[in-house]
């Protein structure tokens, strides 16, 4: 077994790499597009709480985005393959685990381990194929890889609102194994093992530590506040623990001999304005599609199908526009396509608050659409320009670095975004619910077991025994109040991404030069 990296391979080989790192891929792309959509499902069949449910998307996106950069230096250090294959046999199991979860308890343990899967399993994917093809057939590589990442991450939606419909979510999870044994026999039997021999010594341990513990105490601390109070000694401990650890990691960072987040890249005022930008408009997006769904389904009326079909304008115009818009970057530069597309974005987000009470998919036309494919557009012009001006604003050698650092920060704003715009969800979502009921003159035992069920949010029930009057306005209330909840985090969501545009405007160059 080598331990060199292949400077070519053969043909054969070179379809064997990516056979096996499209199909790694496939897993993580379904499971993020497809979980959201079996959401409602989730919480329905295992009767999880409005923050359990926030736990089964973060306790996958903590653990990813605070492992994410020490994967792929591991992989560099203890061999590309290896490193792989361990990622996608635990990425695997805990999918397993996943999809025969008992409790909402289990599932959220099972999405955790299944992050740190992801964590070694993500970043192999392109470090392989870079590893494997030379400069004449890599572009062509990454392609092809990129076009089965983007077709997987369309399906995604379609197939798990098509299996949670039908009572199948858990599939969502089983679709991962046969990829994973299928990836594992290629990469096993025909895929020789590669490193980098220039690669630093040491691995920055103590900075995942840190990063790890300070996301986890935030995380904890905002969606577990609003259930045991703001000021309980476990949420004040994670908040202030959390902060102190996230400061800790910056130290570290700065004295390091070989820091996970090289923080003189963010010395080029563009490569800090982009990740600044990714952290807000990567954020709202993250929040806007943790809460659609469950405003779809739970409120709108729509099944989980529907529901899945809704977000298709979405991926099919973000497709299309990434070629047009790499094109307009080559031409314009930066600036101007990353602060017109968050403004579009944000002009999308504001339209996804104007619906009320609707009549379910027959509505979608006139109601959602016009949101999504606002929305599509706006990312559509947007993405292709981030990457080009993040790896444009550093040198070459520091674009793998660069690229890491971002796809980092992105899946960071995930997880800051839906614990804190759900803690705000939860907060908010039991004062309207207060509100829109106060006028039903309930009995004060209803009202308290109302109160009780505002921790579900939109799933929340009508206590039982109601007269039928009384239990239809409470029903009502109850996605009313989510209307607004779901309001309020559309606002917020379109505040971000025209922040983000003005990060844009302000520090992004038109031509980027690479930071020394």
């Amino acid at each position: 077994m080598t331990t060199k990296t292949p400077t070519s391979v053969s043909a054969d080989t070179g379809r064997w790499v990516l056979l096996a790192t499209i199909l790694a891929s496939s897993m993580a792309f379904i499971d993020s597009s497809a979980l959201n959509v079996a959401l409602p499902a989730i919480q329905a069949d295992l009767g999880a709480s409005g923050a359990q449910l926030l736990w089964v998307v973060n306790a996958y996106s903590l653990m990813l985005a605070s492992l994410i950069l020490v994967g792929g230096s591991l992989g560099d250090h203890l061999g590309r393959k290896r490193v792989f294959m361990i990622g996608i046999s635990l990425f695997a199991a805990a999918s397993l685990v996943c999809g025969l979860a008992p409790s909402a308890g289990a599932l959220i343990a099972a999405r955790a381990v299944q992050g740190v899967g992801g964590a070694l399993m993500v970043p192999g994917s392109l470090a392989i194929i870079s590893a494997y093809f030379g400069p004449g057939t890599r572009g062509r590589a990454i392609g092809t890889w990129s076009m089965f990442s983007t077709l997987t991450t369309i399906l995604g939606p379609l197939v798990g609102g098509e299996l949670a419909s039908r009572g199948l979510w858990r599939a969502v999870f089983f679709i991962n194994l046969p990829l994973a044994v299928i990836a594992l026999a290629v990469l096993y039997l025909k895929v020789p093992e590669s490193r980098d021999e220039t690669a630093p010594p040491g691995l920055d341990y103590l900075g995942a530590l840190l990063a790890t513990l300070g996301l986890a105490g935030i995380t904890y601390g905002f969606i577990q506040g609003p259930d045991l109070g703001w000021n309980n000694p476990q949420i004040l401990f994670a908040l202030v623990g959390g902060l102190v650890a996230l400061a800790a990691f910056v130290v570290v960072e700065t004295r390091s001999d070989h820091p996970m987040v090289p923080l003189s890249l963010f010395k080029s005022r563009t490569f800090a304005g982009t990740n600044l930008l990714t952290l807000f408009l990567y954020g709202a997006l993250s929040a806007a599609l943790f809460f659609l769904p469950l405003n779809l389904v739970q409120v709108q009326g729509y099944n989980e199908a529907e529901a899945g079909r809704s977000f298709l304008p979405f991926a099919i115009i973000l497709t299309a526009l990434s070629r047009w818009s790499g094109w307009l970057v080559d031409r314009v530069g930066p600036r101007w396509p990353l602060t017109v597309g968050p403004t579009i974005t944000g002009v999308g987000f504001f339209l996804l608050s104007l619906p009320g009470l609707t009549h379910g998919f027959a509505d979608y036309w006139t109601s959602y659409f016009p949101a999504i494919v606002v929305m599509g557009i706006g990312m559509g012009v947007t993405v292709a320009p981030l990457t080009t001006a993040v790896m444009g604003s550093v040198s070459s050698n520091r674009a793998g670095t660069a690229s890491g650092i971002n796809n980092a920060v992105a899946r960071t704003a995930g997880v800051l975004a839906i614990a804190i715009m759900g803690a705000l969800a939860l907060v908010a979502f039991r004062g309207a619910l207060e509100a829109r009921t106060v006028q039903l003159g309930l009995p004060s035992e209803v009202r308290v077991a109302l109160e009780s069920e505002a921790s579900k949010l939109a799933d929340a029930d009508a206590p039982p025994g109601l007269p039928p009057q009384t239990q239809a306005a409470v029903e009502e209330s109850i996605k009313l109040a989510f209307v607004d909840t779901f309001r309020l985090t559309t606002y917020i969501a379109a505040g971000l991404a025209w922040l983000s545009a003005l990060l844009a405007a302000l520090t992004v160059e038109s031509r980027p030069e690479p930071a020394s």
